[in-house]
């Protein structure tokens, strides 16, 4: 495609539809013999459950279609997830979570749990990790060229900003603050991921700024998503998403 950027300053891959072939890819991932897992939260005080059905229909259907993949979902009423059918190579747990009072908070221990479990579960059963969040149904194929070690997905409304500069602006005395960077991509927190220890490198360190924070009496102005564009400035993902993979339906 010549339409697009397909490659960043620092030569890592921008995957869009129609860069890569996918039979190439998933014969190259089958060799390897590899587990990915998916985390997702559904709380119910914010109506998240309402979702999860979509969710994990479509994405058993459309996620690494044919490749094993773990789901994890991280829920505050377990005892009401209905029994839902997954295909053979797929496995669906489901994990209690606590509820938080405000939504700003559940948001931000997303990270924290995402790193305990990484370390205490996730790191022997899966080679690699994504967190997708749970109010979206995937509508096409989303495969193995999503597969890499620090994976990133680029925001549609950086895409689409009148303001290219209004994305990247957070609470300055935030640890999340970036600074303007020629060349930077602003990432949506709703889908990343890559290899469990880079995962559990990016989650561990967000999960501090946000503590850090939380000690100064402030927050960042995009939340967990801030704190997420900060690491992935001075740790550079391997592997970009165009906003194709997770575009916003308001635009």
């Amino acid at each position: 495609r010549r339409d697009v950027l397909v490659l960043t300053p620092w030569l890592a891959p921008i995957v869009w539809e129609g860069t890569f072939s996918r039979d190439i890819l998933n014969a190259q991932y089958v060799q390897k013999n590899l587990v990915t897992g998916v985390v997702t939260f559904a709380v119910e005080k914010y109506g998240y459950v309402q979702f999860i059905e979509g969710f994990m229909r479509s994405a058993n259907k459309y996620f690494l279609a044919g490749h094993p993949v773990n789901f994890y979902l991280f829920t505050d009423n377990p005892e009401k997830i209905s029994h839902l059918q997954m295909a053979p190579e797929n496995h669906l747990f489901v994990i209690p979570v606590q509820n938080h009072s405000r939504w700003q908070d559940i948001s931000t221990s997303h990270m924290d749990i995402i790193s305990t479990y990484i370390h205490s579960q996730f790191q022997y059963e899966v080679d690699y990790l994504y967190s997708i969040d749970i109010d979206v149904q995937l509508l096409a194929d989303i495969g193995v060229e999503i597969i890499d070690a620090l994976v990133g997905t680029i925001s549609s409304w950086q895409f689409m900003a009148n303001d290219e500069n209004e994305v990247h602006k957070t609470r300055s005395e935030s640890q999340a603050t970036t600074p303007e960077v020629q060349g930077h991509f602003y990432y949506t927190a709703s889908f990343y991921g890559g290899s469990v220890s880079e995962v559990y490198k990016l989650t561990t360190a967000c999960s501090k700024g946000v503590m850090e924070d939380r000690e100064n009496g402030i927050e960042a102005r995009g939340h967990d998503e801030s704190h997420l564009n900060k690491y992935l400035l001075h740790h550079k993902p391997t592997r970009l998403l165009s906003p194709e993979y997770y575009w916003d339906a308001e635009l």
